[in-house]
């Protein structure tokens, strides 16, 4: 691929060296990562691409059609698949979401009981003060979890439910019935906490389109944006290219998590994840960031409408409160401050407090196994990082990469 020259576009080359350098250093020659891949763009431009470390065990190294599991960068595609149907006049963003899953109509908020184990004592509910609305499930304020939180007795209900297993019993429309029968963690709206918000928002595509989930993506998004190798299911084709993924084990270091030769990512999921299901590259992202940049368009393809964009990317969080002040668990640490969310991304809406270089109004997120993107619309500039080793939380690399981005703009 054709790679514009940095200068041109404002950015210093050196600097741009001493990303990669770093990278190479710090985290690749210590083992700390397997892999690191790095695209960085300035009106669509890309003016650095950079490839290090090994794919897989057998040492073939990461190239520009490696493949890798996006896991929650799956959540600005389903916030922008809802958004679309937004715009047909189908659906609102304040929508009460038991409109269009009725199976939430009469969900309660905890309000005592439950425990660990078939013998528990029974949840104790409260109503909502408020209905869960579609603005909460696009910014992480509905009152749901994530199982693997392992803080509440809620998110403890959800792991012995097994509801968030992709290849277990349930598809997108059990998902919802058997989530439905948990109470919320809190009022909607009334606090911030990382969750499946996104998966039940996948549903709601669904149900309003009247299309499988991935089929929406496959024909309404990644088709028109020319993303080939963006999809829920590897094919057997590309196999090859899919890169192994590590987690980090107390005690025994970097283990193999998903080899990418016989990857589960290899079979098609019974509940297709709207929250953390695909498999992208970093040149297919590249065009979903480009397409966000534009205003919605890339190439002649319009996905969605400028100002429509213009209301994503707005600080959503009641009061205009930053995740620092609303989380509940994840995110809420002291380098969230400034830090709001939008519909579907987090913003960045005070610059000083976020202690790092950047822009009023960008906008960005990651994955579990430490990938992330960001979206600058006032400088134009746009990054994809690709690499897999879960947890993201485990190295402050992307505040390192985006102080070195930003430290090389001209």
């Amino acid at each position: 691929m054709k790679i514009a020259k940095p200068s041109a576009h404002g950015f210093d080359a050196s600097r741009l060296a001493a990303i990669d350098a770093l990278l190479q250093t710090r985290y690749l020659d210590s083992g700390k990562l397997p892999n690191a891949q790095l695209l960085i763009a300035r009106d669509g431009e890309v003016v650095h691409f950079s490839h290090a470390g090994a794919a897989r065990e057998d040492g073939k190294t990461v190239d520009e059609g490696s493949l890798f599991r996006i896991a929650s960068m799956t959540k600005p595609i389903t916030s922008v698949a809802f958004m679309m149907l937004v715009e047909q006049g189908l659906v609102a963003v304040d929508t009460p979401v038991h409109h269009v899953l009725p199976e939430f109509k009469d969900i309660g908020v905890y309000d005592g009981g439950g425990g660990s184990g078939a013998g528990g004592a029974p949840f104790v509910t409260k109503p909502t003060a408020e209905p869960m609305r579609m603005i909460d499930l696009l910014r992480h304020t509905a009152g749901l979890t994530y199982s693997f939180q392992n803080r509440s007795n809620i998110d403890a209900a959800y792991r012995e439910a097994k509801i968030e297993n992709w290849h277990g019993g349930h598809d997108l429309d059990g998902f919802v019935a058997a989530l439905a029968q948990i109470p919320l963690e809190f009022s909607p709206g009334t606090a911030w906490n990382y969750s499946v918000a996104t998966d039940v928002l996948g549903a709601v595509v669904q149900r309003v389109s009247g299309l499988p989930l991935d089929q929406f993506f496959k024909t309404r998004i990644f088709a028109p944006l020319k993303m080939k190798d963006t999809f829920f299911q590897v094919p057997k084709g590309k196999i090859d290219r899919l890169t192994d993924c590590y987690t980090l084990v107390p005690g025994k270091g970097r283990v193999m998590y998903d080899r990418g030769a016989d990857s589960g990512w290899s079979r098609m999921p019974k509940l297709v994840s709207g929250g953390g299901g695909l498999v992208s590259t970093a040149l297919d992202y590249h065009r979903f960031n480009t397409m966000l940049l534009n205003g919605g368009e890339l190439d002649g393809a319009r996905i969605l409408g400028r100002k429509t964009l213009a209301l994503m990317t707005q600080n959503h969080l009641p009061g205009k409160s930053d995740l620092a002040t609303m989380s509940k668990s994840l995110f809420s640490e002291a380098s969230n401050a400034g830090t709001g969310f939008g519909l579907g991304f987090a913003i960045t809406d005070d610059v000083a407090k976020t202690m790092v270089p950047g822009s009023q109004g960008e906008y960005y997120w990651g994955g579990m196994f430490s990938t992330a993107f960001f979206v600058d619309p006032i400088e134009r500039v746009s990054m994809v990082f690709m690499t897999q080793l879960s947890p993201s939380s485990l190295y402050p690399i992307r505040r390192e990469l985006k102080t070195m981005i930003y430290a090389a703009m001209t």
